[in-house]
């Protein structure tokens, strides 16, 4: 014969708005990620990289006249995971980042942001990714008007077992290229044969990625004023009749083949003392062809930057 005690308690279910999590009631909870290697699951191996992907939150950055902005940002948060543990707390990632939501955004945080990864999680490594479009005013080439130009960035920091960190800016400039065959065809049709020929050109992108010297600092600014140095032909926002003339007109002094575009753009970075390794990778998106034309260098710098690069297909964004 069951007794009362003997009988199941019917779980209740409600939400309880008035119920208080003291300290006490906090330590009892289970914490099945830092359960150790008890609970680990398939092999015991560690992971190079865990943590969490696209959280976003606004960030205060420096805009280019040194105002403050405030712009959307996606961040990705990562730490080393050793092979005797079966997990991290995953959103210990967000609060500590969250401790720095109200300073302005820069390179340098990431640094602090990293440590603190690596402390509190008691990780060996940890990167940190930050995603932004960020706005500067374009003036257009003749009108005087102005417009603005949209740029996407990230601030990317690595802390090695070392304790060593790497601050890399990943910039994207969007430009046009004109080709330097089909202009040369395009005139020999109207000397040889008197006949209206159009070179093709197309919207193009370069994406450097920069590593900052850890006692200097370069802005986005400058990254764009060293890309519209190599290039000339960045696209524009604000046209009138006489800005797109200028504009075929600098096309047809600055004709590019993909490969020229990213020898301009490594003759520019080399010279630049703030930077010591660097990354170019340029696509062509072929207005004569079906598929992109891509060239991909780097400085050459030992342990640093190396030119495979797959993913062009993220460039067409």
């Amino acid at each position: 014969m069951d007794t009362q005690s003997d009988k199941p308690h019917e779980l209740r279910r409600e939400y309880d708005e008035d119920f208080v999590v003291t300290p006490d009631y906090r330590d009892s909870l289970p914490d099945v990620q830092n359960s150790g290697a008890d609970g680990l699951e398939g092999a015991r191996v560690p992971i190079l990289q865990v943590g969490i992907s696209g959280f976003r939150l606004p960030l205060a950055f420096v805009g280019p006249d040194g105002e403050a902005l405030t712009i959307e940002t996606s961040v990705t948060g990562t730490v080393s995971l050793e092979a005797d543990k079966k997990g991290i707390n995953m959103s210990r990632i967000i609060r500590i980042f969250y401790e720095y939501k109200n300073e302005t955004f820069a390179p340098e945080i990431l640094s602090r942001i990293l440590r603190e990864y690596k402390e509190k999680l008691d990780s060996k490594e940890a990167r940190l990714k930050a995603n932004f479009s960020y706005p500067m005013l374009q003036e257009s080439l003749r009108s005087g008007l102005q417009g603005f130009q949209f740029y996407d960035c990230c601030f990317e920091g690595i802390i090695d077992c070392a304790d060593r960190i790497r601050k890399i800016i990943h910039f994207d400039f969007v430009y046009s290229s004109a080709c330097p065959c089909a202009s040369e065809l395009s005139e020999h049709a109207r000397e040889k044969r008197n006949l209206l020929a159009i070179p093709h050109s197309q919207r193009s992108k370069a994406r450097i990625s920069v590593e900052v010297h850890p006692e200097k600092e370069i802005s986005l600014l400058d990254l764009r004023d060293l890309c519209i140095n190599a290039l000339s032909t960045e696209t524009q926002v604000m046209v009138r009749r006489e800005d797109e003339q200028a504009f075929a007109e600098m096309n047809g002094a600055k004709v590019k083949f993909v490969e020229d575009a990213a020898r301009l753009l490594f003759a520019q970075l080399n010279e630049e003392h703030r930077i010591i390794d660097f990354r170019v990778v340029c696509s062509h998106f072929e207005s004569l062809h079906s598929h992109d034309a891509v060239a991909v260098l780097c400085r050459g710098v030992d342990g640093g930057f190396r030119a495979e690069f797959e993913d062009f297909s993220n460039l067409n964004a």
